[in-house]
């Protein structure tokens, strides 16, 4: 069964890959599906209501920064186990892909049938705590105050992390840790705001 709350994505998603597999079954079209974990970087969505988690973080640490606020309070518990992909990493792996993947190649990575795969999962292969992410955001923006957790909120899903051991054996890996990625997708925020392009 899908998860409930992401229903919607995972549709659309099913649908990228079935249609790479009937390309490649009808015409034999060389054609594959990259599934990527939790994205952030430039171009991200840092509204308040609707973004997701990391650039949530972001703005509502900035915003308790520039304020003066001592506490700033996250749902949930922070137990919940999320991974995280540089949108640049995501792009090195789309050329990675189209460079170095074939259906017809007997080195592509296969399913138990013999059969070559039609997507590809791509992150990093590890995750953190939404309360060790809350930590490191803080830390990256230089939020000093604490972080309180309203445990009457939603956690979500408990664990969301791709087995990317099949991108791994055919040579690629993500190059930006999150300790580099956060400060860099903290000064995208602060650019949005000088350049008056971030939502309210």
């Amino acid at each position: 069964p899908l998860e409930p709350t992401n229903a919607w994505y995972a549709i659309a998603k099913i649908a990228g890959i079935k249609l790479c597999e009937a390309l490649c079954i009808q015409h034999e079209f060389d054609a594959i599906s990259l599934m990527p974990t939790n994205l952030y970087g430039p171009g991200d969505n840092y509204h308040p209501n609707n973004s997701h988690v990391l650039p949530a973080l972001i703005r509502r640490f900035h915003e308790a920064k520039i304020s003066g606020a001592s506490k700033v309070t996250c749902w949930g518990t922070g137990t919940p186990l999320r991974e995280f992909l540089h949108v640049d990493d995501l792009g090195d792996a789309c050329v990675f892909a189209l460079e170095n993947w074939s259906s017809l190649n007997e080195q592509a990575p296969r399913d138990n049938a013999g059969k070559a795969l039609s997507f590809l999962n791509v992150g990093t292969g590890t995750d953190l705590s939404i309360r060790e992410l809350a930590e490191q955001v803080a830390a990256a923006v230089g939020f000093n105050g604490s972080i309180e957790w309203d445990t009457n909120k939603p956690n979500g899903t408990p664990k969301k992390q791709l087995d990317v051991s099949r991108l791994t054996e055919m040579g690629w890996r993500a190059q930006i840790q999150l300790s580099e990625g956060l400060p860099m997708a903290y000064n995208n925020f602060l650019n949005e705001i000088k350049k008056g392009t971030l939502r309210a």
